[in-house]
C-alpha cells in the first residue's frame, strides 16, 4: 500500500534536449520533480482530474477511494457540462419560494425533517447568499471557472483517448407557460452578462429540432454551446485507467483520519492501515465535511442529494439535453438510454435513498417528454456537495501548508473538475494559478 509508481514521462515534455543523456542539470531537475508524492482523497471525478493534473507537473499520485473510482455523485449525474451555469441557486426572491417548496410533494426541493436541526445554519447562509450584490458576485466567480472548462479537460481526454464519450450537441431549457419564462428574465440576462450565447426558439421550432418535446412547451431556450457526456461514470473511469497507466496508484480504503506533525499531515489514517504523505489534497466531495473540520477548517457543507431514471429501449432519440424550467429536470440521450435527472433533497449523505422521489422525476421526464413508455430499467440517487453560496472551496488549507482542498461543487462537479485539477496543481507546484482562487477560499465562510 505504501509502494509508488514511477510515472511515465511524454515524450514532448521538458523542452529541448529534455532528458538527454549527460545532461546532467536536465536530470537532476526531473529527478527533483519525481520525488514529489501527492495523495489525493476521493476518486469522484474531482479527485481524478486532481490527480491527472499533478501526475502532469511530475508528481508521483496515489488516490485513495473507498470504493471504485466515479461510483458516488460522479456516476449517475446528468452528464452536462455546465459551462452556460453561472446562476447560483440562491437567488432573489429565494425566501418566498423555500417554504411553499418545502410542502409541495411535486417540488424538486426535498428536506427531510429530522435532518433540520443540522440543516438550517445552512439555509440561512443560502438565503443571504440571495442578495441581488451577492448574486452577481457570485455569478462572476462560478463563471471564472466555467470559462475554463475545456482547457481544464481537453489534455486529460485526449491523453486518455475518451472523446467518444463526449457529445457536442447542445442544450434546450424549456418553457411551459409565459410566466415561467418571465420569471426567468434576471437568470437569462445574468448568463448573457457573462458571456453566454442563447437563441430564443418558440415551441414549434424547438419541436422541429427535438420532436419528442411536449406540446406543452411554448418557448425554448437554445444553449448551443453546452456539450455533454453519454456516461459521466465511463468518461471518470476512462480517466482513471489513464492515470494508472500513468503510473499512478489507487488504494481501495477508508480514509479516517490524520497524524499530524508540525509541518501537517504526515499520515493520513485508513481502515487499512496508516498512509505515509506529502502534499494531501481533499477532494472527497460531501465527505470533505469531516475531514476538513479535523484539519481545523470548518465548511458549511451539505449533501443534496439527485436523483435519476433510466429508461432503456425508447426507439427515439434526443439530439440535445433538455432541462425543464418548469420541473426543475434534465434529460438526455446517455450511452444506455435516456436518462431523466433532478431533485434537491436534503439528508444526510449515507441515508437510505426515497424512491418515491426517482418516482416523482419520472413523472415529470414523462409530462416533458410523452414519448417515454414503460418502467425505469434503474433509479438511482447520489449526494452532491453543496455549499450555501454555490461555489467551490479550491484553495490551501489555512491551517496546514501541504493541504489542499478541492469540493463542493453541487452540481458542476463534472462540469468543473478539469479546472479545479489544473488550479490544484498550479497551487501545489507554486506556480500563479489560472483563475484567481480568492472568491473560493476555504475560510471565506
Amino acid at each position: 500500500m505504501e509502494h509508488f509508481a514511477r510515472p511515465q514521462r511524454d515524450a514532448h515534455e521538458g523542452g529541448a534536449g529534455a532528458g538527454r543523456p549527460g545532461d546532467s542539470s536536465d536530470h537532476i531537475v526531473f529527478a527533483q520533480l519525481m520525488d514529489k508524492q501527492a495523495t489525493v482523497i476521493g476518486a469522484g471525478i474531482v479527485g481524478v482530474c486532481c490527480a491527472l493534473h499533478l501526475q502532469r507537473e511530475g508528481y508521483k499520485v496515489r488516490l485513495v477511494e473507498k470504493g471504485e473510482p466515479g461510483m458516488k455523485a460522479s456516476f449517475g449525474n446528468s452528464g452536462s457540462f455546465g459551462t452556460a451555469s453561472c446562476v447560483p441557486f440562491a437567488m432573489p426572491g429565494v425566501l418566498k419560494k423555500v417554504p411553499k417548496m418545502l410542502f409541495d410533494s411535486e417540488s424538486p426541493l426535498k428536506l427531510r425533517w429530522g435532518h433540520v436541526p443540522r440543516a438550517l445554519p445552512w439555509f440561512l447562509r443560502f438565503i443571504a447568499a440571495a442578495r441581488p450584490s451577492r448574486v452577481e458576485e457570485i455569478a462572476a466567480a462560478r463563471n471564472s471557472l466555467l470559462v475554463h472548462t475545456h482547457a481544464g479537460y481537453a489534455p486529460l481526454i485526449e491523453g486518455a483517448d475518451a472523446r467518444q464519450w463526449v457529445r457536442d450537441d447542445g442544450l434546450m431549457m424549456t418553457f411551459e407557460s409565459e410566466g415561467t419564462f418571465h420569471n426567468a428574465a434576471y437568470a437569462l440576462d445574468l448568463r448573457r452578462r457573462n458571456g453566454v450565447h442563447m437563441d430564443i426558439l418558440d415551441g414549434n421550432e424547438a419541436r422541429q429540432m427535438e420532436p419528442a418535446l411536449s406540446p406543452k412547451v411554448i418557448k425554448v431556450v437554445s444553449l448551443p454551446d453546452v456539450n455533454r457526456t453519454i456516461d459521466p461514470f465511463r468518461l471518470c473511469s476512462a480517466l482513471a485507467m489513464d492515470f494508472l497507466r500513468r503510473g499512478g496508484e489507487i488504494v481501495n480504503a477508508e480514509v479516517r483520519g490524520f497524524e499530524v506533525g508540525g509541518e501537517g499531515p504526515t499520515k493520513i489514517v485508513t481502515d487499512r492501515g496508516p498512509i505515509d504523505v506529502e502534499t494531501v489534497v481533499l477532494a472527497a466531495g460531501v465527505w470533505s465535511r469531516p475531514l476538513a473540520k479535523q484539519l481545523g477548517t470548518s465548511v458549511p457543507l451539505e449533501a443534496e442529494r439527485g436523483y435519476h431514471v433510466m429508461f432503456a429501449n425508447q426507439g427515439f432519440e434526443l439530439r440535445r439535453a433538455l432541462v425543464s424550467a418548469d420541473r426543475s429536470v434534465s434529460i438526455a440521450h446517455m450511452h444506455e438510454g435516456i436518462r431523466a435527472t433532478g431533485v434537491a433533497e436534503f439528508a444526510p449523505p449515507d441515508a437510505a435513498p426515497d424512491m418515491r422521489i426517482a418516482d416523482m422525476v419520472m413523472r415529470h421526464a414523462r409530462a416533458l417528454v410523452p414519448a417515454l413508455k414503460g418502467e425505469p430499467a434503474s433509479k438511482w440517487m447520489g449526494p452532491r456537495p453543496s455549499h450555501p453560496d454555490s461555489k467551490p472551496v479550491i484553495g490551501r488549507s489555512p491551517r496546514h501548508k501541504n493541504v489542499l482542498f478541492a469540493f463542493g461543487h453541487d452540481h458542476l462537479g463534472l462540469t468543473m473538475a478539469g479546472i479545479t485539477g489544473k488550479l490544484v496543481a498550479e497551487l501545489a507546484t507554486g506556480k500563479p494559478t489560472t483563475v484567481d482562487l480568492t472568491p473560493f477560499r476555504p475560510d471565506r465562510f
